[in-house]
């Protein structure tokens, strides 16, 4: 019996959140890149049916076994969702990709989509998944947390890899150093725009978030080296996906735990 329970939490300890088989290749580098295959595990690619074929509108974080978080942005009522796990290349047929339907889908109920706030979402898969090398979750921020000024997070998508180019087949990753509040609200940044249930990442003219990340997450080690979903990508400018001083704005994630937390224990 001993031995039994020991096995038992070796495998659950194999895939705990934020702590990927296949470690990401991470460079304090600004500049998008490929990622290493399957080193965001909990990456999710979102997509809904158009004229009978499934086509990736935006990217989300997996959670839970059965939970994933992304924008309020990304979910229209009248579409079918599924959820795409375990993807490395959106164009190619893949080992261990499991495509899941939603079975529920709940928009914070104070999501304005003209003020672009509250600006979350959470999307309950028809069944749970199992945790796998490539597939697992990542954690969750302590409730409140702020990020320092320049911590160095990740966001990763499989968005446009250029203003008006084409989205990438292969999952990108790219360093994005967190603005502080502060700065971020200057009336040269974002100004009154940004709330404090939002961060800033980036804004330095050369990489962001672009269209197709949307819902993805802003990824950021804590001090044991776990990583935790810090941000959804929400809203950046909309002249450019990389115009100076405007940073991709994200929803920040320990602004909302404890709203996280209700809706998956009441759902």
């Amino acid at each position: 019996m001993m031995r039994f329970m020991v096995l038992a939490f070796l495998v659950v300890g194999a895939y705990g959140c934020g702590m990927p088989t296949f470690p990401p290749i991470v460079k304090r580098v600004v500049g998008g890149e490929d990622a290493r295959p399957h080193s965001w595990p909990w990456q999710i690619s979102l997509q809904y049916s158009r004229n009978g074929q499934w086509g990736h509108t935006c990217g989300g974080t997996l959670i839970s076994s059965e939970w994933v978080l992304t924008a309020a942005h990304c979910i229209n009522k009248a579409n079918t969702y599924r959820v795409v796990l375990g993807k490395h290349n959106l164009k190619e047929v893949e080992d261990g990709t499991l495509a899941i339907p939603a079975s529920t889908i709940v928009v914070h109920e104070k999501w304005s989509s003209f003020f672009i706030r509250n600006d979350i979402a959470l999307v309950k898969l028809s069944t749970p998944v199992a945790f796998t090398d490539t597939i697992m979750s990542s954690c969750l921020p302590e409730a409140g947390y702020i990020l320092p000024n320049n911590a160095p997070c990740y966001v990763t998508g499989w968005g446009r890899i250029k203003t008006g180019g084409p989205i990438a087949d292969i999952l990108q990753q790219a360093l994005l150093p967190v603005v502080d509040h502060a700065t971020c609200t200057q009336p040269d940044w974002w100004g009154s725009q940004v709330k404090d249930t939002m961060v800033c990442a980036g804004g330095d003219g050369i990489v962001s978030g672009c269209n197709g990340d949307s819902g993805g997450p802003l990824n950021c080690q804590n001090n044991e080296g776990v990583w935790e979903v810090h941000g959804i990508v929400s809203f950046g400018s909309g002249l450019s996906c990389n115009y100076p001083k405007k940073p991709t704005v994200f929803t920040q994630v320990s602004s909302y735990v404890s709203w996280i937390s209700t809706t998956m224990a009441s759902n």
